[in-house]
């Protein structure tokens, strides 16, 4: 039933305090049959928490449909405040296509449940990635540009930085009124596997943070002359978006990153970057942490990096992975829940 056709969905809602909110937001989608909740990660500090979810393609679009709906009623956008970008209660919700699923499917999902939402819980929802409805609205970061705070000028005709062709959403009402304004906008798309990754660099403030973030984001940095000129500078990775941000529960800061392709830029490749700028500058990159689910694969290629030279063994492999990347530096990281392949398997095994 699971293992012939398989998507994963990662909504990403805007609370990460209120244990007993997000618990009811989570309980909708253990409602619906062919469908597993892998992962949910709750973050104090981006006041965000990650949910994974994988299943038979119609039963996860479902189940993110419940979700989607029951956010936008527990969750009131005109009071959230977190260190991460956000523009709205489900800031992000992607289809990744796993197994016997094609691309082109999860666009569908995500075009016919933004479609749905738009329609039924009559909030501005926008599609992004595979599914964008125009080239530029292919990145979030483009569309999420003047966060929450900016949608309302953004949907009523106000100052924003969006073109005509990011600035509304694809379904849903496109003025700002009660609704929007305590929802936000909600994102919807179809992408790869992304892993999302953060560096933790010794230090508080994160000033250290953000200057290896701006060097190792395949965007870099934007140079400036004072007569208006501008240059792009490209940044050291590949297929990575990234930025330096404080982490106040822990003392220190990260280097919060997509990895928008693993295997064109493996983590260990993105650690081992990190930690060497932050060495140039004297700080400590010690260890770093995953955000939701990795694939196996993505694991392997960093163990074998490493592990002794030859070694094949996967369980070795990932438990190098693990100590080498110090992921378990944090929170202890268990392979077994987060791991996708073995995730699934233990899921369909219960």
């Amino acid at each position: 039933m699971f293992m012939e056709a398989i998507v994963e969905c990662v909504p990403n809602i805007s609370e990460g305090r209120d244990s007993d909110k997000i618990e009811r937001i989570i309980e909708v989608v253990r409602s619906v049959d062919k469908c597993a909740v892998l992962g949910v990660e709750p973050d104090v500090d981006y006041n965000r928490t990650v949910i994974t979810i994988a299943g038979a393609p119609e039963a996860v679009k479902q189940a993110a449909f419940l979700l989607i709906c029951k956010a936008t009623e527990e969750i009131d956008m005109a009071l959230h405040e977190g260190e991460h970008p956000r523009l709205g209660a489900v800031d992000v919700c992607p289809f990744i296509p796993l197994k016997g699923v094609t691309m082109e499917e999860c666009v569908d999902l995500a075009q016919s449940l933004a479609k749905q939402v738009g329609a039924e819980c009559k909030v501005p929802t926008f599609l992004y990635g595979a599914a964008a409805m125009n080239e530029e609205k292919n990145l979030l970061s483009t569309i999420r540009k003047g966060q929450y705070e900016g949608l309302e000028a953004r949907l009523s005709g106000g100052e924003t930085p969006h073109s005509d062709a990011t600035r509304f959403p694809d379904f849903g009402p496109a003025e700002w009124n009660d609704n929007a304004k305590r929802s936000g906008g909600i994102t919807i798309g179809a992408r790869g596997i992304l892993v999302a990754y953060n560096v933790n660099i010794d230090e508080p403030d994160a000033i250290i943070a953000k200057k290896i973030g701006s060097l190792v984001r395949s965007s870099g940095r934007l140079v400036k002359k004072s007569d208006g000129r501008r240059m792009r500078i490209n940044g050291l990775l590949t297929m990575v978006q990234g930025m330096g941000v404080p982490l106040e529960a822990h003392g220190i800061s990260q280097v919060s990153m997509n990895l928008r392709d693993v295997v064109q830029c493996p983590m260990h490749v993105a650690y081992e970057a990190c930690k060497s700028i932050a060495a140039d500058h004297g700080i400590n990159a010690p260890s770093s942490e995953l955000v939701g689910l990795v694939p196996l694969e993505a694991m392997l290629e960093s163990g074998r990096w490493y592990a002794d030279e030859g070694v094949s063994d996967e369980n070795i492999l990932v438990d190098a992975a693990i100590e080498g990347l110090g992921l378990s530096n944090l929170d202890v990281f268990e392979p077994d829940s987060r791991i996708i392949e073995w995730a699934l398997n233990k899921a369909v095994s219960q």
